[in-house]
């Protein structure tokens, strides 16, 4: 048997079925609306820490007017 095709797709996606399923069960819900609320927040300053600071530097280059 080869090895690369051991794994069809009907066993691939049963298997990320079950582990999905597993997941809703085990993990509470809270916690899944913790993490999307952080992932949020970390992408809003990550975008916003380096706008900022490069407002800050064209301030200060200009001058500080």
């Amino acid at each position: 048997m080869n090895s690369s095709n051991y794994w069809d797709e009907h066993s691939k996606a049963g298997m990320a079925g079950g582990l999905l399923c597993t997941l809703t069960v085990t993990i509470p819900g809270a916690e899944i609306v913790k993490t999307i609320v952080l992932a949020a927040v970390g992408a809003l300053v990550s975008f916003g820490v380096p706008l900022l600071l490069k407002t800050i530097v064209l301030y200060f280059k200009k001058g500080g007017k």
